[in-house]
């Protein structure tokens, strides 16, 4: 059995985005840290102590973050330096990965941020050195694709010159009660004893405790389930949302009298987009169908939930008709443009589905949401959105995300005499609204 205690640990988190810059600044209290990004206004803003992803306060930054020249003094026994420059990598022993993993147009797992990752570290890889990922993956990417990378680049022998492990991310992004030290950590580890020295690295920053996996490919596939079946269950609740729309009954009346039965799961109609829920069913499911399984109700499920901007777009077409609202050049206001409430992430947002869907309509969307970066969606979607309400009444209004700040406004002042109230949350109470999801 491996002893940490007297191991001296020299931590690196490639990539600081949601997952690996709370990570770090967990890991940074107890060790020396390495958080090394690639994305160059990252690191620079990251070094004035601003964390754009809203993860980590200004206070926790200015605690941890150890200074260029500290850092080449070699001052201190633990904190956080963060760098774009690789070569600070060098002295480290233990890496952590946490880049993103998305899907391509076609749903199609992309694996280039992993792979470039591993490149990089294994330009860094000394004998005992041991490699963990976090980034969720389909089982069997760690082993079959990451390690082999590492030891080309590295020209080291797996099991033998370095390990590695798998540690699935549980960010919650926008939740600041179940942070990253208070939320369960699954580790696995390439060899027995390094599942312990992995698990037990996890464990001396992870409060609420670890749990050690069977083996890479058990965490890899627990981490990816996850998100699925959520997926699934959300899925379920939005095509019951469709159906007692048909029958004129309120979906969330009909949730929280089923509610009441103690084994019921309470689930919530709605979007469903980020970089979790929406990506992680196609990575399991792209893995299935290269196996020749076909898996119908994780891609049900997905097909359901990709539709569902759509579906919501519809039904404030037909809600203006019913009060006869000339819907071409209609003035209609999305609030909300971020995959979820109080978080300024927009990747894979599905509200643009609506903003599409709408304009194909000829109506004039204005998108305000004060917490998404104007910058950043339109340069990923190609609209226009606005962190100030503009002063004027809309013939619509769609409430998509449940930011905070909406739930205390006086959003009937927003509408016209006839305009069409939609409650996509399903939180705002009110004879004004018209329909909620």
């Amino acid at each position: 059995m491996p002893n940490t205690t007297n191991k001296q640990y020299k931590i690196a988190i490639i990539g600081l985005g949601y997952v690996g810059l709370p990570l770090s600044v967990a890991f940074a209290e107890k060790y020396k840290v390495v958080g090394y990004d690639i994305n160059l206004q990252r690191i620079a803003e990251l070094k004035e102590f601003n964390d754009r992803t809203l993860e980590i306060s200004a206070e926790q930054l200015d605690h941890v973050l150890v200074s260029d020249e500290n850092y080449l003094a070699n001052n201190g026994a633990t904190g956080l330096y963060t760098t774009t420059n690789a070569a600070d990598l060098w002295e480290c022993n233990f890496f952590i990965v946490t880049v993103p993993t998305p899907t391509d147009k076609h749903n199609r797992p992309v694996l280039t941020p992993l792979i470039k990752a591993s490149e990089t570290v294994g330009k860094f890889l000394k004998q005992g050195d041991i490699v963990v990922y976090e980034s969720t993956v389909y089982p069997g990417v760690t082993e079959e694709e990451c390690v082999p990378v590492l030891e080309k680049v590295s020209g080291l022998k797996f099991n033998q010159d370095f390990f590695a492990g798998y540690s699935p991310e549980r960010i919650n992004p926008g939740d600041k009660e179940h942070t990253v030290t208070k939320i369960l950590k699954v580790t696995s580890g390439s060899t027995p004893e390094i599942a312990i020295e992995i698990d037990d690295v996890y464990k001396s920053v992870i409060t609420a405790g670890t749990h050690k996996a069977s083996s890479i490919k058990v965490a890899e596939a627990a981490k990816v389930i996850e998100n699925s079946q959520r997926d699934i269950n959300i899925a379920f609740v939005n095509e019951l949302a469709k159906i007692f729309n048909l029958m004129g009954i309120d979906t969330h009346d009909v949730l929280e009298a089923a509610g009441t039965k103690w084994n019921f799961l309470k689930f919530k109609p709605g979007l469903v987009g980020g970089h979790c829920i929406g990506v992680d069913p196609y990575y399991l499911a792209q893995k299935a169908l290269a196996l020749g399984y076909h898996p119908e109700i994780i891609l049900a499920g997905r097909r359901l939930n990709d539709e569902m901007g759509k579906y919501v777009a519809t039904e404030v077409i037909k809600l203006m008709l019913k009060k006869d609202i000339m819907v071409k050049n209609a003035n209609l206001l999305v609030m909300g443009f971020t995959f979820k409430e109080d978080c300024p992430d927009v990747r894979n947002t599905k509200v643009i589905d609506i903003v599409k869907e709408m304009q194909s309509y000829d109506v004039n969307v204005t998108i305000y949401d004060p917490l998404a970066n104007p910058l950043e969606v339109f340069h990923e979607y190609g609209v226009i959105s606005q962190n100030t309400i503009p002063t004027m009444r809309y013939d619509a209004v769609i409430l998509a995300v449940s930011h905070k700040e909406f739930l205390s406004m006086d959003l009937e002042n927003l509408l016209n005499p006839t305009a069409v109230f939609y409650d996509v949350k399903g939180c705002i109470t009110g004879n004004f609204v018209d329909l909620r999801l």
